[in-house]
């Protein structure tokens, strides 16, 4: 028998997992009437917001301009066979404010992929949650 324990995480833990951790994925629409799409993206936590760079002329960047999305992060550890996950839902924003702006090219959010990444785009939650999970008693070859 499986022993197996999901624990919801209380909103300031996951927070503490955003802050700590840089890389995550955004799930958005590109069109109403096709499937979402996820991209992978590094990422920081400035004043309780999830901010990403982007290029100003790239897909994502003309649809993050005010549109719900989530943003989800998570970690494992295979050894002890134990994981969790955040998840941010809220509307994505391009940063436009100068002073807040200032404050964003001193941090090290640096972007990974080439090109013209210029356009800072901050996720202001709505709702944050997450959860842990054990599952012990999984076999060694659970996954197939």
């Amino acid at each position: 028998m499986m022993d197996s324990l999901l624990e919801d995480l209380a909103e300031d833990e996951c927070l503490d997992l955003l802050n700590r951790h840089h890389f995550g994925r955004v799930a958005f629409l590109e069109q109403i009437d096709l499937p979402p799409v996820i991209m992978p993206l590094n990422y920081l936590m400035h004043a309780d917001s999830v901010v990403v760079r982007t290029d100003p002329g790239s897909k994502l960047g003309g649809v993050l301009r005010d549109a719900p999305v989530s943003f989800e992060i998570d970690g494992i550890d295979q050894r002890h066979r134990t994981g969790w996950s955040v998840v941010v839902s809220g509307r994505a924003q391009q940063v436009v404010d100068p002073n807040e702006l200032e404050e964003l090219y001193q941090t090290p959010l640096l972007p990974w992929a080439p090109g013209d990444r210029s356009q800072y785009v901050r996720i202001t939650p709505v709702l944050v949650t997450g959860r842990r999970i054990s599952v012990a008693d999984l076999p060694s070859n659970w996954w197939g």
